[in-house]
């Protein structure tokens, strides 16, 4: 076998087989195919598109290229949940803990974030001595007692991933579904979970901007997963505007906390409550979903969620007194609001120059190797309808630095339209997909 046949074999917009398609992720692993073949083609791939089988040959290629998670010895029905990335979007910090609550076992592996799409890890890593660089023993230890663990990606997870991913981002070829999905559910296959909830966003502040291309990467994932003997289902969930108030990482954990003590409502709960209870339908801990939702609303509302939380918090070396004592979080310096320069509602809002907003402060990496800056941020006073006067408060600005606050400012106003007619399409949670 030839990489330069498979390659033409592409070009010409023939199905590549899963012997051909593990021969290449073998060799770009082990170094013995070259970039310029490797670039070649994701290229063809790129114009001439996979279908559903190739894509789950590729994905699967892709999920055993490396270590895969054994979660020998961890009781029950083990769930994880993914976000294709939004700004302000800290569910997992809420959705877990209602999970293990509720009697499921949530086993998750985050990123850090890049660019404005921030990472769970750098959130929970703003917590005073929690630890997501603990052992697969201390892992599953914290799974069975309290119902959740989340800890970084192990280095050697889908090392191919890491490479394909890479070339993708300099020879523009990100933008193919199939390349997308087998990214995502090649690590959710070596996570070797038995089922996961997919939060697929769509809007301004997401990846996919509309509706049609988030139904056809969230049918595509849940297919791959089903296909690769995991449960899967998928949520689409609105990114039009920031989700929730609060865009920053300690101000996110914070939010988080406040929702799990029952004291946030709006789109920030909706989505978490929907995600949380198809993580607990396809645990089987529910037998229909409107009963997972009461159940999820169960949760937080008898506080139930919250001790788990902080329990998690504690098991992993993190100060446990943050759930009551917001002071021991990093605080910026400096807070300034944005103040609304004419009256009307808040039409429209460019999510993802808001999230780039976020950068400038310092809550987000441009590069892997960009430090985080845990105490910066953005407090939304006002949101998608609402209706503003000439100098309301509809953003504070916390930052270490005057000059980058000024430049987030300018970004953030410019970001935001006002007109003298509210939005009657907005939508929190769009639809399920399974």
């Amino acid at each position: 076998m030839r990489m330069y046949d498979i390659i033409e074999k592409k070009r010409d917009s023939g199905v590549l087989t899963e012997e051909e398609i593990n021969y290449f992720i073998k060799g770009i692993t082990n170094g013995d195919i070259p970039e310029y073949q490797t670039s070649a083609l994701l290229m063809a791939i790129f114009l001439n598109k996979m279908t559903e089988e190739e894509t789950f040959y590729l994905t699967k290629a892709m999920a055993e290229s490396g270590d895969k998670m054994d979660f020998t010895g961890v009781e029950g029905f083990k769930t994880d949940k993914h976000s294709t990335g939004g700004v302000g979007d800290k569910t997992t910090l809420i959705v877990a803990p209602i999970v293990a609550a509720a009697g499921g076992k949530v086993c998750k592996m985050s990123g850090r974030g890049l660019g404005f799409t921030g990472g769970t890890i750098d959130k929970l890593n703003s917590i005073p001595g929690f630890h997501t660089d603990i052992s697969i023993d201390e892992f599953k230890n914290t799974v069975n007692k309290c119902g959740m663990s989340v800890v970084g990606q192990s280095k050697n997870l889908v090392p191919a991933d890491k490479i394909l991913y890479a070339l993708r981002d300099v020879t523009a070829t990100v933008d193919n579904i199939s390349l997308i999905a087998s990214s995502i559910m090649s690590k959710k296959l070596a996570l070797n979970t038995d089922g996961i909830v997919l939060d697929v966003k769509v809007g301004s502040g997401a990846f996919m901007k509309n509706i049609d291309d988030a139904r056809r990467l969230s049918r595509l994932m849940v297919k791959l997963g089903n296909m690769g003997g995991i449960k899967t289902v998928a949520v689409i969930t609105d990114m039009n505007q920031p989700l929730g108030k609060a865009v920053g990482n300690s101000l996110e954990v914070i939010e988080a906390i406040e929702c799990l003590k029952g004291n946030v409502k709006g789109d920030l709960r909706e989505a978490a409550v929907s995600l949380s209870s198809e993580m607990i339908y396809i645990s089987g801990i529910t037998k229909n979903r409107k009963d997972a939702v009461l159940k999820a609303e169960e949760m937080i509302d008898s506080g139930k969620a919250l001790e788990v939380f902080n329990e998690f918090v504690t098991m992993q070396g993190g100060d446990g007194r943050i759930v009551d004592d917001y002071s021991l979080f990093e605080t910026a310096l400096y807070k300034e609001n944005i103040l609304s320069e004419e009256e009307g509602y808040i039409r429209g809002m460019n999510t993802g120059e808001i999230g780039r907003a976020s950068v400038i402060l310092g809550g987000g990496r441009e590069k892997k190797e960009d430090d985080i800056d845990y105490s910066v941020g953005l407090i939304f006073n006002k949101k998608l309808n609402d209706y503003v006067k000439k100098n309301d408060i509809m953003v504070s600005v916390c930052g270490n630095d005057r000059q980058k606050i000024k430049a987030a400012k300018e970004k953030i106003l410019s970001a935001i339209t006002i007109a003298r007619e509210p939005d009657r399409n907005i939508k929190g949670v769009y639809e399920t997909v399974e």
